[in-house]
């Protein structure tokens, strides 16, 4: 009760925030001498930064999978992946690492049952528009284990991997082990420095990156909530929700671990996004990744 009662007086706190800076949108470019400056700089930075990665794409050839019901019988979508880089004073963060590399290099695009993939970038292309290297992240956290967002996440084994801990038991399962193609390239993570909490996480101890606990779509399942001074609060969704009119209509995904758990996330989240005023983001929504900067540009 107690951590409930902190949570909704760090939101209301947020909320004040967020209308007293309504004005400014934070959506910049940074020019590639600033950016270079500030990835030196390190430590250095001011405040916090939000930047966005291009970790695939994703065509959707059966999205019947993604409710319970027959909502989306006959229809397909060209989804994104998305992964972001928060650059904060005290160490940056990994939110999320994509599909595999691999598929950046394949001839054509990659089929895995109803979902034809492929990677136009790599994530080390991206680092290095900032003038840095996947060895620079300090901190990997993964919104869920599917291969989509964990991608080849043993290149992030020196970083600190923060994580729920039914999620990481969800990971390193018996039948997660059996899968050989996907356990490869997360395996790592498993003797990596490892945060293990259970419910949500206030990553540097500020309130200005907070991993949400939002299980359903797996055990332990989270979305990121950001205060960023100039932008507000933006709200990464993970994969609570995969379209735009999930979130409308509360749809539930076949594959999902509880429906139950979902929905119940989704009444969270919800309020969160009212009481803090969040910019929303979905992360396998084409037109969210549209609307946000692109790389070298930040949000802040």
């Amino acid at each position: 009760m107690e951590g409930e009662n902190a949570m909704r007086k760090m939101l209301t706190l947020a909320a004040l925030a967020v209308a007293a800076a309504a004005c400014s949108q934070g959506d910049k470019p940074a020019d590639a001498a600033e950016t270079a400056d500030a990835a030196a700089a390190g430590d250095g930075l001011a405040h916090v930064r939000l930047y966005t990665f291009d970790c695939g794409r994703i065509k959707m050839t059966d999205l019947s999978l993604f409710t319970q019901g027959t909502e989306y019988d006959g229809r397909t979508t060209y989804a994104s992946v998305m992964c972001f880089l928060v650059r904060h004073p005290k160490g940056d963060l990994l939110w999320d690492a994509g599909v595999p590399a691999s598929f950046h290099d394949a001839p054509e695009p990659v089929e895995i049952g109803p979902f034809t993939m492929d990677m136009p970038t790599t994530i080390e292309m991206q680092f290095g528009e900032l003038g840095l290297t996947v060895g620079d992240v300090d901190y990997f956290a993964p919104s869920h284990s599917h291969f989509d967002h964990i991608g080849d996440s043993n290149r992030f084994a020196g970083a600190t991997l923060i994580i729920d801990k039914d999620e990481r038991a969800y990971m390193f399962s018996d039948a997660a082990r059996a899968d050989e193609q996907n356990f490869p390239l997360y395996s790592a993570l498993e003797t990596a420095e490892t945060i293990e909490f259970d419910g949500d996480y206030d990553v540097f101890g500020d309130g200005a990156v907070m991993i949400l606990d939002m299980p359903g779509h797996t055990p332990g399942h989270k979305s990121l909530l950001l205060q960023l001074d100039n932008a507000g609060a933006v709200l990464l969704s993970g994969d609570l929700y995969h379209l735009q009119e999930s979130r409308k209509r509360r749809l539930v995904p076949k594959f999902n671990t509880s429906v139950e758990d979902t929905l119940a996330s989704m009444d969270r989240f919800e309020q969160i996004a009212k009481d803090t005023g969040a910019r929303v983001v979905i992360q396998h929504v084409m037109a969210d990744y549209e609307a946000l900067p692109r790389l070298p540009g930040y949000m802040d």
